[in-house]
This record gives structure tokens, C-alpha cells and sequence, in this order.
């Protein structure tokens, strides 16, 4: 039992990998966006924990085109809120004075579902 549910639970964690993956250079999507593309739609806070604790660099897994629902920047773990907004800005994202993104121009929503059965490994993205 124990370990079906850490299976199901690892799961989840590559799946939201998956959907940030998809997210073009230029683009940010919410945490909300991949919670509705997982088929769990009030599940927004454990993405944003999911994509806290992502063990992959950002140039695989780009989780700094991830923000909040109302467009402004959020956190980003341990390296804080400065470094994901200029790593938004090197890709061209225009942040407001009061640190918002325009959804309206921004925003990624279509994303595929993850075909990818097995685990990501660094192996097998670059």
C-alpha cells in the first residue's frame, strides 16, 4: 500500500514537470493552469510545492515560467523572487512596477497531455 501511494504520489510530481516543460521560451502559465491540466483544479498549492522541491535545472525544467493566478512573479525557491524575475525579463516577459505580469499576453494554457511513462532522468531530457 505504502508503496503504490509513493508511486502515485512521484507520479504526480513528473507529470507537473511534464506540463512546465511545455511551456515556451517567452510564456508563463499559473499554477493554477497546470493544476486544471492535471484534472485537479483546486490543487494549485501542490504544484507550487511540486515545482518548490523540482531536482531538475532550469533549462530542462524551466519552473520560473510558472507564476501566481493575479500575474505577479510568486517565489522561487531557494534563490527567491529576484532571480526568477530576471530570468523572466532575459526571456523577453515584461514585469510591471508592481511586479506583475500581463496574463492577457503572456499566458500558456495549451498543453498536451504527458505521454512519457517512464521517470525523467537527465539522461534521457538533454
Amino acid at each position: 500500500m505504502k508503496e503504490k501511494r509513493a508511486r502515485r504520489r512521484f507520479s504526480l510530481f513528473e507529470q507537473v514537470y511534464e506540463f512546465t516543460r511545455q511551456i515556451p521560451r517567452g510564456r508563463v502559465t499559473t499554477y493554477a493552469a497546470i493544476a486544471l491540466a492535471l484534472g485537479r483544479p483546486r490543487s494549485a498549492r501542490v504544484v507550487g510545492f511540486v515545482m518548490s522541491i523540482c531536482p531538475y535545472p532550469e533549462r530542462i525544467v524551466p519552473c520560473h515560467r510558472v507564476v501566481r493566478s493575479d500575474g505577479s512573479v510568486g517565489g522561487y525557491g531557494f534563490e527567491g523572487s529576484e532571480r526568477k524575475a530576471s530570468l523572466l525579463l532575459k526571456e523577453g516577459i515584461e514585469i510591471s512596477k508592481g511586479g506583475r505580469i500581463d496574463l492577457s499576453k503572456y499566458l500558456f494554457v495549451e498543453f498536451r497531455k504527458p505521454i512519457r511513462s517512464r521517470r525523467m532522468t537527465l539522461s534521457n531530457l538533454t
